[in-house]
């Protein structure tokens, strides 16, 4: 199989010229599209009380994107709830740490953040905290990194869904046919493609994905995974797919 024409499934980098698309690209001489299969909904009150959720019967929240901090503070908003000073917050990253300021006051709060700037590194945080009740806003995937963690070590944890994928509408704007390959990012992009094209029919599509919801939604599809990130040897998407062209694309500079 060759590969000269590939579709990302999310928007394209601010700048693309610095990412590491744009190396693939020039290393490659290959096209690459990219377009945004699903869009971002938050849900409504109504929605957020069916899942009987008490947001202040937990000690701590857990946050992973600035997305997820909008869509969770607009909904305590309408919800009338009002964060006590005891609450506890665990980012991901210093910057999501810092764009809570946006909705609380940053010194008065309890909030805590890997310094090493690295998502993993969360999980130590986790462990020297593991007394705590942790809520988790997320999308309605309800596929975060911390559920299987928190149960492995029991402790005590709630998912709440605080946003929605909706499909976007494919058809108008993408031929699926001018595509060699095909890159996803979570099970609500498969779910997307098979939304917009019930009847697709991989054929010769390389498809790629990244995390391992994403790939098992893929599997669960009934499609064939070919490229997958991170592994030892690809941490990134951008490398896997380096990787897999050295050897599939239609030409290489």
């Amino acid at each position: 199989m060759k590969v000269k024409n590939i579709l990302i499934s999310q928007n394209a980098p601010a700048d693309f010229d610095k990412s590491p698309y744009a190396d693939l690209k020039k290393k490659y001489s290959i096209n690459l599209d990219f377009y945004k299969f699903f869009k971002i909904e938050s849900i409504t009150t109504r929605e957020f009380r069916d899942e009987k959720v008490d947001i202040l019967a937990h000690d701590a929240i857990v946050f992973s994107s600035k997305n997820t901090i909008d869509h969770f503070f607009g909904l305590t908003k309408e919800l009338r709830v009002e964060m006590p000073e005891t609450m506890k917050y665990f980012c991901t990253t210093e910057s999501v740490a810092f764009y809570l300021q946006k909705y609380i006051q940053f010194r008065k709060r309890k909030i805590f953040f890997s310094k090493q700037n690295n998502p993993n590194a969360i999980f130590d945080l986790f462990q020297k905290n593991k007394e705590l009740k942790y809520l988790i806003p997320c999308s309605s995937d309800l596929k975060t990194p911390y559920a299987d963690y928190f149960t492995q070590r029991n402790i005590a944890f709630t998912q709440a869904v605080v946003f929605k994928n909706v499909p976007a509408d494919l058809k108008k704007d993408i031929d699926l046919s001018k595509y060699d390959m095909l890159v996803f990012f979570s099970p609500s992009g498969i779910q997307a493609l098979q939304h917009n094209f019930p009847d697709f029919e991989q054929g010769e599509m390389v498809i790629g994905a990244l995390g391992s919801a994403a790939a098992a939604a893929v599997e669960n599809a009934g499609l064939t995974l070919h490229v997958m990130a991170p592994t030892p040897e690809a941490p990134s998407i951008t490398a896997a797919m380096d990787i897999f062209l050295k050897e599939h694309a239609t030409r290489r500079r």
